[in-house]
């Protein structure tokens, strides 16, 4: 599923709260209590969450740092901080060999 493009998370949470706060003020002045009144009710849930979702996507987006750039392989890479317990419990036996030579070239064992 593709979002439309150019529509940030701002501009989606502006719209749902618009959207939420005219369906609720129609439900308490039209005080309608059939089927379109239920049908009104949840669209304002919808409307409601889809804001709540979009506010915390733009509030994630202003704090989110760019990724570093990582190249597969390079000497200058330190391994990941999983111990051999872990590695072995995943089914790596290679990596735990791996690691336990490094272990004990270093000379800390």
């Amino acid at each position: 599923m593709r979002r439309i493009p150019g529509l940030d998370a701002r501009v989606v949470a502006v719209v749902a709260t618009l959207a939420t706060v005219w369906l609720l003020a129609a439900l308490l002045t039209g005080r309608r209590q059939d089927l379109l009144g239920v049908a009104m009710a949840l669209l304002c849930v919808l409307c409601g969450t889809v804001a709540g979702v979009a506010v915390a996507a733009a509030r994630q987006r202003g704090t989110e740092s760019p990724a570093p750039d990582h190249t597969v392989g390079a000497a200058d890479t330190e391994p990941p901080n999983i111990d051999a317990d872990t590695l072995e419990t995943l089914g790596d036996r290679e990596a735990v060999r791996a690691l336990r030579e490094r272990y004990r070239d270093s000379g800390a064992g």
